[in-house]
């Protein structure tokens, strides 16, 4: 049997990139995404097409019992799940506290921090006992710097960095390597940024700051520092990391970039 990658949030950024970065070194690539069958087929059929292995599942991350079960799956009918990549997003958009709800606030925590809670809990005692595995978490700026409005996001990604450093602490030692991924900028990805701006200004911003500008971080660049990082020695793991565009003011700046 291949040895698994579990991608949980599979979209055309950086999941999509990383599955298709991992099945070109002989891994099968466990797709999730939260909706769109269409587009989650497309994926998997475009990783067969070119040699790899691939299998997609719908999973609402956020739904009880989802991920417990689709981890069960895989080790019991595909093989070892070695590598997750926790890309799943938490933004719910700019919102003053008056006008943020209670459910608003909890929704971006089940996202960014309880579901990868879940994810660790799940996985973990299998990686344990095999005393090897990695764990690459996408992250971002928010988890580092709060900004106005955005209060669900940045409480959410800051647990999410936290709960990394305590994982790291609890079982690094056991062979489980944890990595968080500050991504300090902005992504070229239609999934992503493409739906935040429209497909106007997203085109716009990557004919004047994109492209061959290497204004925007490229995904398929993204993944292969997460492949890099998932075959670190252990005596040299990284477990913490953030990347940018050469262009971009670093995070503990005031980095106010109008596009994002």
């Amino acid at each position: 049997m291949k040895p698994i990658c579990l991608v949980i949030g599979a979209g055309a950024g950086i999941g999509g990139n990383t599955a298709h970065r991992f099945s070109k070194e002989g891994y099968h690539v466990a797709l999730c995404r939260r909706s769109n069958q269409e587009a989650l087929d497309n994926m998997v059929k475009d990783i067969e097409a070119k040699g790899g292995s691939a299998s997609g599942y719908i999973l609402n991350a956020i739904k009880e019992d989802t991920i417990e079960n689709l981890v069960k799956d895989l080790e019991k009918n595909l093989g070892q799940i070695e590598v997750v990549i926790f890309n799943l997003g938490a933004q719910i958009g700019d919102v003053t506290l008056a006008d943020l709800s209670y459910k608003q606030f909890e929704l971006g925590w089940r996202m960014a921090t309880f579901a990868l809670f879940r994810t660790a809990y799940s996985v973990f005692p299998y990686m344990e006992k095999r005393h090897k595995g990695a764990l690459i978490v996408t992250s971002s700026t928010a988890s580092v710097r709060g900004n106005p409005r955005q209060h669900s996001h940045a409480a959410a990604m800051g647990g999410r960095r936290l709960l990394c450093q305590s994982l790291n602490a609890e079982f690094g030692p056991k062979g489980i390597h944890i990595a968080h991924i500050i991504v300090d900028g902005a992504v070229d990805a239609p999934d992503t940024l493409g739906k935040m701006l429209g497909p106007e200004k997203f085109q716009k911003l990557r004919e004047t700051k994109g492209m061959e500008h290497d204004g925007l971080m490229l995904p398929e660049k993204i993944a292969d520092t997460y492949f890099h990082i998932a075959q670190q020695q252990r005596s040299v793991w990284t477990h913490e990391l953030d990347m940018r565009s050469f262009s971009d003011s670093p995070w503990w700046n005031d980095n106010n970039n109008s596009y994002i």
